[in-house]
Protein backbone atom coordinates (compact mmCIF):
# COMPACT_ATOMS: atom_id res chain seq x y z
CA UNK A 1 0.00 0.00 0.00
CA UNK A 2 1.52 3.23 -1.30
CA UNK A 3 0.84 6.70 0.62
CA UNK A 4 -0.92 7.85 -2.18
CA UNK A 5 -3.10 5.25 -1.75
CA UNK A 6 -3.66 6.08 1.90
CA UNK A 7 -4.04 9.89 1.15
CA UNK A 8 -6.59 8.98 -1.53
CA UNK A 9 -8.22 6.89 1.10
CA UNK A 10 -8.43 9.70 3.80
CA UNK A 11 -9.18 12.01 0.70
CA UNK A 12 -12.62 10.24 -0.03
CA UNK A 13 -13.71 9.72 4.10
CA UNK A 14 -13.11 13.74 4.17
CA UNK A 15 -15.32 13.97 1.22
CA UNK A 16 -17.81 11.28 1.87
CA UNK A 17 -18.25 13.61 5.39
CA UNK A 18 -18.25 16.69 4.05
CA UNK A 19 -20.82 16.35 0.82
CA UNK A 20 -20.83 12.65 0.14
CA UNK A 21 -19.19 10.32 -2.51
CA UNK A 22 -20.47 9.63 -5.93
CA UNK A 23 -21.23 5.46 -7.21
CA UNK A 24 -17.53 5.84 -8.29
CA UNK A 25 -16.16 7.08 -5.81
CA UNK A 26 -18.03 5.11 -3.26
CA UNK A 27 -16.70 1.90 -5.31
CA UNK A 28 -12.84 3.51 -5.34
CA UNK A 29 -13.33 3.95 -1.32
CA UNK A 30 -14.09 0.20 -0.67
CA UNK A 31 -11.60 -1.16 -3.29
CA UNK A 32 -8.78 0.45 -1.42
CA UNK A 33 -10.15 -0.06 2.12
CA UNK A 34 -10.14 -3.98 0.98
CA UNK A 35 -6.34 -3.52 -0.58
CA UNK A 36 -5.37 -1.56 2.88
CA UNK A 37 -6.80 -4.35 5.05
CA UNK A 38 -5.37 -7.07 3.34
CA UNK A 39 -2.11 -5.49 3.28
CA UNK A 40 -2.02 -5.01 7.09
CA UNK A 41 -3.34 -8.16 7.49
CA UNK A 42 -0.43 -9.73 5.75
CA UNK A 43 2.02 -7.81 7.59
CA UNK A 44 0.68 -8.80 10.42
CA UNK A 45 1.02 -12.34 9.42
CA UNK A 46 4.60 -11.87 8.70
CA UNK A 47 5.50 -9.95 11.96
CA UNK A 48 3.26 -13.18 13.41
CA UNK A 49 6.16 -15.63 11.55
CA UNK A 50 8.95 -14.63 13.35
CA UNK A 51 7.19 -15.05 17.02
CA UNK A 52 7.58 -18.24 19.11
CA UNK A 53 6.29 -18.86 22.64
CA UNK A 54 8.14 -20.25 25.16
CA UNK A 55 6.31 -22.71 27.43
CA UNK A 56 6.69 -23.10 31.25
CA UNK A 57 8.59 -26.01 30.52
CA UNK A 58 11.47 -23.90 28.39
CA UNK A 59 10.04 -25.63 24.90
CA UNK A 60 9.81 -23.19 22.10
CA UNK A 61 7.29 -23.16 20.18
CA UNK A 62 6.79 -21.08 16.61
CA UNK A 63 3.84 -19.35 15.68
CA UNK A 64 1.86 -21.24 13.37
CA UNK A 65 -1.07 -19.73 10.91
CA UNK A 66 -4.40 -20.02 11.98
CA UNK A 67 -7.11 -21.59 9.83
CA UNK A 68 -9.84 -19.29 9.12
Amino acid sequence: MTEDKIKRINELYHKSQKEGLTAEEKEEQQILRKEYIAAIRGNIESQLQNVSLVGPNGVVTPVTKIKK
